[in-house]
């Protein structure tokens, strides 16, 4: 039996108007698909688009064009009262625990305020109760209940903005960078936490990184971009085991590997500059850095093929 498609995005855009005429092409033809329970890792240097990818498809920010099908129903242009009945199953846990929790509140009413928002709880012990729950699945032990935010260590701040994330039982959470301001013990205690969650409750991750270890660790499968457009796109082993487009290659050869005896994938490093997203010309725009590239690489854009079973891979040697 084929396993539930919970997302889809379909040639999905968004543009950015940076004066005149001018628009800078955050995310730009964008198509994938997230089975229910799965994790989809997103990964690419910074400035590739990927937090706008993720805040586009909780609808923070408007579509430019595209399809968003969540469960089914095309979410993309619905107005604001449907829209909230849609977001209730679908929240996000930011990059930056301190940036994204109000510090002039405790940690239970910055966990509950999504209940009060949605009207949830109908008595103040249904309230305590529920974030109590919340509080205990988190790991955040119930003295820091009238805590502030500020008062707390980087891993206990996230682990509010995963509980504040889990409060109406979502089926989708976008992961922005969740464990890049963390320590690396505690960013596998929120990593395994993240796991956890996702087998007890059965939930669909979009997990943005641009650690690769950390992506091949959590995910199911990967798609890596390069300004706005996707570039490549394969099961995790996969991608990993074979890597076909010559960015995935150098941001895999970047990776350290703690032994004198392994070999990397080339000896190739990636140089030259990045070609500007505002209204970029027609083709592949990883050519200026790329040491394969040829005139067929310019002049029109390069669609992305499955070149393997579930492998698909955005460039002209394939």
């Amino acid at each position: 039996m084929e396993e539930k498609v919970l997302v889809e995005a379909i040639d999905l855009k968004k543009y950015f108007k940076v004066g005149g005429s001018s628009r800078l092409h955050a995310v730009d033809g964008v198509h994938f698909k997230i089975k229910k329970g799965t994790t989809l890792g997103v990964v690419g240097e910074s400035g590739c688009g990927k937090s706008t990818l993720g805040r586009l498809l909780l609808r923070l920010y408007d579509v430019t064009d595209g399809q968003i099908i969540y469960d089914g129903e095309d979410i993309a242009h619905l107005p604001p009262k449907e829209l909230k009945r849609v977001r209730a199953r679908m929240q996000m846990i930011f990059q930056d625990p301190s940036g994204s929790l109000d510090p002039r509140k405790s940690v239970k009413d910055l966990i509950g305020e999504p209940l009060k928002v949605y009207n949830v709880c109908r008595t103040r012990e249904e309230y305590d109760a529920k974030v109590a729950q919340i509080m205990q699945t988190v790991g955040l032990d119930q003295r820091y209940a009238d805590s502030f935010s500020h008062e707390l260590d980087g891993g206990r701040r996230q682990r509010i903005g995963i509980g504040r994330a889990l409060a109406m039982d979502p089926e989708f959470i976008v992961c922005d960078e969740p464990v890049s301001a963390l320590d690396v013990s505690i960013q596998a205690q929120i990593l395994n936490l993240l796991m956890d969650l996702q087998d007890d409750k059965g939930l669909t991750y979009i997990f943005i990184t641009h650690d690769l270890s950390v992506v091949k660790h959590i995910s199911h499968e990967i798609m890596v971009m390069y300004l706005g457009q996707c570039v490549e796109y394969a099961r995790t082993a996969d991608l990993f085991e074979r890597p076909l487009h010559p960015y995935t290659q150098g941001l895999l050869d970047a990776v350290p590997i703690p032994s004198l005896r392994a070999k990397k994938l080339s000896t190739q490093v990636m140089r030259g500059e990045l070609t500007s997203p505002i209204d970029p010309a027609p083709g592949c725009r990883f050519a200026a850095r790329c040491p394969y590239a040829t005139d067929a690489c310019r002049g029109k854009d390069i669609p992305l093929k499955e070149v393997e079973p579930g492998h698909y891979v955005s460039c002209t040697r394939f």
